[in-house]
């Protein structure tokens, strides 16, 4: 009986397809009968309480989980070249990723491809928060070049951990934290590193709790958002380029941007060697959504089929499943404008690397778990001044785009473990 249980049990991501789709019917059966009003009071608040619970775990996950990758990183004083070389490439991968996500949102602008009536009429629903938006921008322009820095650093940790639009705050107390962690004596550190990994599991399943009410949540939110639109279909163009932006930017990385990388600086490494080797990682990781569950594969692959020494592998590829997440930051950029683009917020420069900066900072801290980017982008789309809410708007088709941004993440990984390994290699025949 149990496995047949097993065998009947539905994947999330198909219960949360079929959530989509309920809440289309809910939404259109809704404006038929003109009950626009009852799923207002009675249907999107579930909606809204799903978003609401990812918003509560976002500050305690980027917390946890920046204290345990920076703290986890202790054999940096034995590897401290190899080390600081990981992180530096690592942070580089990240910054054209995310870089590249911006480009690929403003040249395709998928969001313009919503009814401007519609469009208006959402703009009306956040007037407030637009409005404010606006004046932040101004009070911006008017204070000094270095006031970002009070942005940064916050005078008490407990009310910035209080607000999802101080984040950059707590990711920086998090690394002051972590980093005196690490320089603190090991029998004292001891204590602490295993409380923060057992919270680290502790907030992880409680995401994983938080994403099972997905279904229900997407139902909810798409219900609304049909009724809203007042079924008007512009929306479905909009978010068919919107995957389709998010799809080249992610192929474009895969098997132009690595491979470059792999020719420039991966010695004896041939591009084609690299991606034959990638297939079947990137395969497992589309299909598993975890770069954390694919680990063990393509540290195989780097080693057995791409001649990556142990130590090297053994090295990058965990640090990478924390750390390196190109796709994450790519798609995060792309997803952020296109729902101000719907919104009708228009953002202007310093704002867009405002969202190249967070887009980065927070990708570190996105757990290689699936479903983890919707309460890190829940976040991320807080500390902009864009309503949470707006996820409503990807999250339905989120989970094809999920799990090709997992098979770009241990692509980057693996191809910074060959650049180092390559790199190390070709010292040594020098130094010999």
């Amino acid at each position: 009986m149990n496995n047949k249980t097993k065998r009947l049990t539905i994947p999330l991501y198909l219960q949360i397809l079929l959530g989509m789709v309920a809440g289309i019917v809910i939404g259109i059966t809704a404006l038929f009968i003109h009950a626009e009003t009852a799923v207002s009071h009675w249907v999107t608040p579930w909606g809204q309480l799903f978003i609401r619970m990812l918003q509560l775990i976002a500050i305690p996950l980027i917390f946890v989980t920046l204290v345990k990758g920076v703290s986890g990183l202790k054999d940096i004083s034995k590897f401290s070249k190899l080390g600081t070389k990981t992180l530096l490439i690592y942070l580089c991968f990240i910054t054209i990723s995310a870089s590249f996500g911006i480009g690929a949102g403003l040249v395709a602008h998928p969001g313009d491809l919503v009814n401007k009536d519609i469009a208006a009429g959402l703009q009306e629903t956040y007037h407030t928060v637009i409005a404010e938006k606006a004046l932040a921008a101004e009070q911006v322009q008017e204070q000094g070049p270095l006031n970002f820095l009070n942005d940064i650093v916050p005078g008490n940790i407990i009310h910035a951990a209080g607000n999802n639009s101080n984040i950059l705050q707590v990711i920086f107390f998090a690394i002051l934290f972590a980093v005196a962690l690490l320089l603190i004596p090991q029998e004292k550190a001891k204590p602490v590193i295993d409380l923060f990994d057992g919270l680290n599991d502790i907030i992880l399943k409680m995401v994983d709790f938080i994403i099972r009410l997905a279904p229900i949540g997407v139902a909810a939110l798409m219900a609304g958002l049909v009724t809203d639109f007042k079924g008007d279909g512009s929306i479905f163009s909009a978010l068919g380029l919107y995957a389709a932006t998010v799809a080249v930017a992610m192929f474009a990385i895969m098997f132009l941007f690595y491979p470059l990388m792999i020719r420039l600086f991966g010695g004896k490494i041939r591009v084609r060697d690299f991606l034959r080797a990638m297939y079947p990682v990137q395969l497992f990781a589309f299909t598993t959504s975890s770069s954390a569950v694919t680990l063990p594969v393509t540290m195989k692959a780097t080693e057995n089929e791409l001649n990556v020494s142990k130590e090297v592998s053994s090295f990058v590829l965990p640090i990478g499943v924390t750390v390196n997440m190109d796709g994450t930051s790519c798609y995060q950029a792309i997803a952020i404008l296109f729902i101000a683009q719907v919104l009708g917020i228009d953002l202007t420069l310093s704002q867009i690397l405002t969202v190249l900066f967070m887009t980065i900072l927070s990708s570190i801290g996105t757990p290689g778990i699936p479903g983890g980017t919707y309460v890190i982008l829940a976040m991320v789309l807080t500390s902009v001044g864009i309503p949470a809410e707006g996820l409503a708007l990807i999250i339905g088709i989120d989970r094809p785009l999920d799990m090709l941004r997992t098979a770009v993440n241990v692509t980057g990984d693996a191809a910074v473990a060959c650049m180092i390994d390559q790199n190390d290699k070709k010292k040594l025949i020098n130094t010999t």
